[in-house]
């Protein structure tokens, strides 16, 4: 079978899958290999830790129960070894309680992968972990900063980590199904990854807190859009996405915030984040209530498509999309 659905900037993208059964193994190996990606494969951590010594890899997948070293200590362990440099690493566990995932945060994960999971998901984190390491290897000192401050606020609370990478992954997924160009599929990554960055501002007990906010706080909150454009403004490289951290709360029928723009007057680019923002958000745990199954999310969004949130053409290119890439495995 000829891989042929990897971006061209991951063409050469290594990915390391640990796990101690060979069925799983076979199995992740074959949908990567399709995926186009070039795998390697281990059935315990020192075979693993043999690999990452002699080989180039560039992302890491974990399954967590395994005999002897588990999959938290050898995140640990592939962490150390990399020094500075950003290496992403995903764990896999049949495990949900939130101590498990709190476990796998301070052991280093960027992102987890509770089974049974949908392809779709799967390849998803992938790409996003992938184009984060891409950029932190090739931004400038100032933007590499307050890129990683932008993921160092979702480190603090579970409830939200990953979140930014998957918005901006999802709609750079958009853009390409929509017809846009590399350039501005690459555009919407980095506004997907810091359309939020403006939250640093926002203190935690109110970006946290699980009953509702009072109207002060609220305000607060809004705010966010307004301080993450001042503190990219600087930043010449960033200047293209600003309007996207300024307006991506803004909605359809002119009812949103901060300018209260109304349909096409909304920058594009705005309009693909709140969609793809809503979304994850939906299909994310929250301290207040369960996570959104995908066919829920989907079925909501398609259901409210005229009720004024969304571009309802963007959003109908987003039902379909999600539809034509619907997978399952394990």
């Amino acid at each position: 079978m000829t891989p042929s659905r990897v971006s061209a900037e991951d063409k050469d993208a290594a990915i390391l899958v640990v796990d101690d059964h060979a069925f799983n193994l076979e199995l992740m190996e074959g949908l990567l290999y399709r995926e186009g990606y070039r795998v390697l494969t281990a059935p315990d951590a020192e075979t693993a830790l043999g690999l990452f010594r002699k080989e180039e890899v560039d992302l890491a997948i974990l399954d967590v129960m395994m005999p002897g070293m588990n999959g938290y200590d050898l995140c640990r362990k592939l962490k150390s070894m990399t020094d500075r440099r950003f290496f992403p690493v995903v764990l896999v566990t049949a495990l949900s309680e939130m101590e498990d995932k709190i476990t796998g945060l301070e052991a280093g994960a960027d992102d987890f992968l509770t089974k049974p999971f949908h392809t779709m998901e799967l390849v998803t984190k992938i790409r996003s972990l992938l184009r984060l390491r891409k950029l932190q290897s090739h931004l400038d000192h100032s933007e590499d900063v307050i890129l990683t401050l932008a993921i160092a606020i979702e480190a603090k609370d579970p409830y939200t980590k990953g979140h930014s990478e998957r918005v901006g992954s999802l709609s750079m997924e958009l853009g390409g199904f929509l017809g846009m160009s590399e350039d501005d599929r690459d555009s919407l990554f980095k506004a997907g990854v810091l359309h939020d960055i403006g939250k640093l501002g926002i203190e935690d007990r109110v970006l946290h807190k699980a009953e509702d906010l009072t109207d002060q706080e609220a305000k607060l909150v809004k705010d966010h859009v307004l301080i993450g454009e001042t503190i990219c403004m600087p930043l010449s490289s960033a200047r293209h996405i600003l309007p996207v951290i300024r307006n991506h709360h803004e909605r359809w029928d002119g009812q949103g915030f901060p300018d209260r723009l109304k349909g096409k007057d909304i920058p594009l680019f705005a309009r693909i984040v709140a969609i793809t923002d809503s979304f994850d958000a939906m299909v994310s745990l929250r301290p207040y209530r369960s996570p959104f199954t995908i066919d829920e999310a989907v079925g909501r969004m398609k259901a409210e498509k005229f009720l004024g949130q969304w571009d309802p053409d963007i959003l109908e290119g987003f039902i379909e999309m999600m539809k034509n890439q619907r997978g399952f495995i394990i």
